[in-house]
């Protein structure tokens, strides 16, 4: 197949390319420049795109003796990525950047546009597996829990699965990290990127400040209403967080508080016990079932609400086109805005059956 590695200068985007040429595949790499402005040095394991993993890009692709391009995406990723971030923590919703550039980004604009040149898929560095059932695409968990993707990648269609290609989904990063060394890949040690790629400096607050400004607002005891200090908005907020809250006054029985829920038109931010964070019901607004179909109604699964963790025995069904999903056992720290995404209840457990976007939460 005529492959497009989308490289991000990173080890595994560079063993995934290494891959598809390994299995014969005709391999073009391409990275994406996401940033206006991008910064010319990395800090460690902060940010992404620069214009040193633009380089770290290209030398891979020398070694692998493939064509390697640079593409223009900072305005749709502005646009579909940063100016959502923002727009959704304003809202008192708490997004996953990395889930709008994976549905946005390269299995939209980057997927669309390596279709209409001739290209058949787009292969990424993600720790995903994938597999044909019936002829239709099922996405599964990888191989290493620990890496596993397949949360930020459940939000694709079937026909965007259709052209995805994961070289790394049956593997381990450790054993990545050994292969890129005996390729002789420079890459092989570099850190992984923890941190959201466009706030390097890992203030996220102080990002979103300086895009929104202070939006003044009081901290609200949530059973007694209380007034318990005060804060510049509602924005530097995320349900079910604990430190930083700036309160002045302390729990009557000395434990600690969390952010139980945001209130954007009115400011205030309402604060309570772990105990109040225990949710046993979830309403997810636009579902996607990567295999095309939805399940049953009543579906036995696994519902998982973050990135890594986050996860419960449930049944869901969909009423009115949005979906409903009840817990067996109480998660807290469940913040409008992420996604919940079903993986199969079976022994693997590891098959997903669909995703949406978390709109509220109930006891």
């Amino acid at each position: 197949m005529r492959v497009l590695a989308a490289m991000s200068g990173g080890v595994d985007s560079a063993v995934a390319a290494a891959r598809a040429v390994d299995a014969g595949h005709d391999v073009t790499g391409v990275h994406l420049a996401l940033s206006a402005k991008p910064g010319t040095l990395r800090t460690g394991a902060r940010g992404c795109c620069t214009v040193e993993d633009a380089h770290d890009a290209r030398r891979v692709a020398d070694i692998l003796g493939i064509p390697f391009y640079v593409w223009d995406f900072a305005e749709r990723f502005t646009e579909d990525v940063v100016d959502d971030f923002v727009a959704e923590y304003a809202a008192g919703r708490t997004p996953n950047p990395c889930l709008k550039c994976n549905e946005r980004i390269k299995f939209a604009a980057l997927l669309d546009k390596a279709v209409a040149l001739g290209f058949d898929a787009v292969a990424t560095g993600h720790y995903a597996r994938l597999s044909l059932v019936d002829g239709r695409p099922e996405l599964r968990r990888s191989a290493d829990d620990g890496k596993d993707q397949s949360y930020v990648l459940a939000s694709l269609r079937e026909d965007q699965l259709r052209h995805a290609m994961f070289p790394l989904g049956g593997s381990v990063k450790s054993a990545v990290r050994a292969e890129a060394t005996e390729r002789g890949l420079a890459v092989a040690d570099k850190p992984d990127s923890h941190d959201i790629c466009f706030i390097p400096d890992g203030d996220t607050r102080g990002f979103l400040t300086k895009h929104l400004g202070e939006r003044p607002g009081a901290l609200v005891d949530a059973e007694t209403g209380a007034v318990l200090g005060a804060h510049a908005g509602v924005h530097g907020f995320t349900v079910g967080q604990r430190h930083g809250l700036g309160l002045r006054v302390p729990a009557a029985d000395g434990r600690p508080r969390y952010v139980l829920s945001l209130e954007p038109v009115s400011g205030n931010v309402r604060v309570g016990s772990a105990e109040r964070l225990a949710v046993r019901e979830i309403v997810g607004a636009a579902p996607t079932w990567p295999s095309g179909a939805a399940p049953a109604d009543g579906v036995r699964c696994v519902a998982q609400v973050r990135a890594h963790g986050g996860t419960a025995p449930a049944v869901a069904s969909t009423v009115d086109g949005q979906l409903m999903v009840r817990l067996d056992d109480e998660l807290r720290g469940v913040a409008p805005g992420q996604a919940v995404v079903l993986y199969r209840e079976d022994p693997d457990g590891d098959v997903v059956l669909g995703s949406a976007t978390i709109v509220s939460t109930g006891s």
